[in-house]
């Protein structure tokens, strides 16, 4: 009976396990995708913070906004397979 219940732990932490994976996994590419425009707005802010204009950094968090949205706009499902729909079946 004892070790019906430690299987079911086992189990329950290896879910926790591979969900916490999952989530790192989605932070590193979401980081990796708009970490230019997090470091630019930080920047801005830092700026302004000690009484500096931060316009320029502010036009570079922007630049690398709408970098990042035609990144996302141009990347699919069917983008990581290649040319695997062009024929060739």
């Amino acid at each position: 009976m004892k070790k019906a219940s430690f299987r079911q732990r086992g189990q329950g932490m290896t879910e926790y396990i591979i969900i916490v994976a999952l989530v790192a996994i989605s932070a590193i590419a979401v980081y990796q995708l708009f970490g230019q425009v997090i470091r630019s707005q930080t920047a801005a802010m830092a700026s302004e913070l000690a009484g500096e204009d931060g316009t320029e950094y502010s036009a570079s968090a922007q630049n690398a906004a709408q970098a990042a949205s035609a990144q996302t706009t141009a990347k699919s499902l069917k983008s990581f397979t290649g040319n695997a729909g062009s024929g060739g079946q």
